[in-house]
């Protein structure tokens, strides 16, 4: 009897240890997973910030700067929205013809340019190829009366959208934040876009460099890196980030061999001229919404124009192409409001401030006849009437506000538009899809450079 007592207590010890053990090895079992768990989440959190490998990171994140969506939000609609509609838009008859001034004295100093490759010179259309339609000077007006409050007083409601009444045609106006007169038809030409793409031209030397120099340093000077006051920011990453756009289509269409003809990308200039440098991207991006909004308030304008080339199927091609854009619904959703005007001329020299813009803006576009290369100098009026095209719909004339006046908008400045805009759109794309091949293949960190304003 004792001994079965005896047998029983131990077997009940026994019992008692392998409990404690199994508790302590479960217990060893969690911590083990909670330690893992903790190392994992740090190893791939850390990843998602300064990944260079294959995880696909963005490089930029967060709200662009002085904008109203975010890098991740731009990248999605310009690879499924914006990048697939502009390319088929300026393909139409109606978009792929340009209206310029190619033959212009440079107002500033004498022209010296040498451009030694034949990519230089220029394609004219001649007179059986350009749609008779398009040569018709019709009268088209544009009203702005529609309010839409986005602020937390409706006293202070500011006009976001251009809104119009039903109308035919359109109007011969000058641009006033352009130098050249665009009533002046005597001495445009008309030029086939898709004839003559932006590329690479072998325009460099003294006379390429001169040409910047003169825009930044006498009409677009830098700002303090702690210059708080986005007015007196914008005219310089507005030309920053067109001059970086021009800079990647270079490097996307480089002339690798000029003895075999051969074109391909220059991941190299492409790194030295725009990836090294954090700010240049930034502006890039910050130039792209800033022209996306000029197009996005001019919706109803844009929707009920007159777009007839003399082809009836192409002209509602364009048309229809050009409402999928206007009222994209992912576009409508992720970023309504690319860039917010209606924050900026708060103060009360507001209209002194776009008049300073207006004038250094208008020299930029003169610098333009000192450009020595033909098709440069056609790529550079096109965007730069684009971009005034652009100042013009979000701030007025002559420093005056929108609601209170009657905007005027040519032909040639919808197309200089649409075809700056689709510029813009694919130096985005270029930069996203080439940013991991950049570092793979070159061995260099995109980026590289320190956070200061660069030009």
């Amino acid at each position: 009897m004792v001994n079965n007592k005896s047998k029983l207590s131990e077997l009940k010890h026994k019992k008692h240890e392998w409990v404690w053990i199994g508790g302590a090895l479960i217990a060893i079992i969690l911590a083990l997973a909670f330690a893992y768990h903790q190392n994992s989440f740090s190893y791939f959190h850390f990843n998602h910030k300064t990944c260079t490998c294959k995880q696909g990171a963005q490089k930029f994140s967060g709200i662009i700067e002085d904008c109203c969506c975010d890098y991740e939000t731009v990248n999605r609609l310009n690879e499924e929205v914006l990048s697939p509609s502009l390319q088929d838009l300026v393909r139409t008859p109606f978009f792929r013809y340009f209206k310029v001034k190619l033959w212009c004295d440079c107002p500033f100093w004498p022209d010296d340019g040498m451009c030694r490759l034949r990519d230089c010179s220029v394609c004219e259309c001649p007179d059986n190829e350009f749609p008779e339609a398009l040569k018709k000077p019709l009268q088209h007006t544009l009203s702005s009366n529609d309010l839409v409050c986005q602020g937390e007083n409706p006293e202070a409601a500011v006009d976001r959208t251009i809104d119009t009444k039903s109308f035919r045609g359109w109007t011969e106006v000058d641009n006033p934040w352009t130098n050249d007169d665009e009533t002046d038809n005597a001495e445009m030409t008309y030029v086939n876009l898709l004839l003559n793409p932006e590329r690479y031209t072998g325009y460099t030397g003294p006379s390429a460099r001169r040409i910047w120099e003169a825009i930044y340093s006498e009409n677009c000077p830098k700002y303090l890196s702690g210059e708080s006051c986005p007015e007196k920011k914008i005219l310089y990453k507005l030309i920053s980030g067109l001059h970086s756009s021009i800079s990647i289509h270079i490097a996307a269409g480089y002339l690798l061999d000029e003895a075999t003809n051969t074109w391909g990308q220059n991941l190299t200039l492409m790194y030295d001229r725009v990836l090294k440098y954090p700010d240049r991207v930034r502006n890039l991006y910050f130039t792209s919404l800033f022209v996306l909004r000029a197009v996005t308030k001019a919706a109803s304008f844009l929707d009920q124009a007159d777009y007839e080339t003399g082809n009836p199927v192409e002209d509602l091609k364009t048309q229809s192409l050009m409402r999928q854009l206007l009222y994209n619904p992912k576009l409508q959703a992720a970023c309504p409001i690319p860039f917010d005007e209606a924050k900026l001329w708060k103060g009360g020299n507001g209209p002194d401030l776009i008049q300073e813009i207006q004038t250094q803006f208008k020299n930029i576009s003169a610098i333009m006849d000192c450009v020595g290369c033909e098709k440069c100098r056609l790529w550079g009026k096109l965007q730069v009437l684009g971009l005034g095209t652009a100042l013009k719909i979000l701030f007025s004339v002559n420093g005056q506000e929108l609601p209170l006046q009657i905007l005027k908008v040519q032909r040639n400045e919808v197309i200089a538009l649409m075809n700056l805009l689709h510029r813009l759109s694919e130096s985005i794309k270029f930069v996203h899809e080439t940013e991991s091949a950049v570092e793979k293949n070159l061995g260099k960190h995109v980026y590289a450079s320190n956070d200061q304003i660069s030009r």
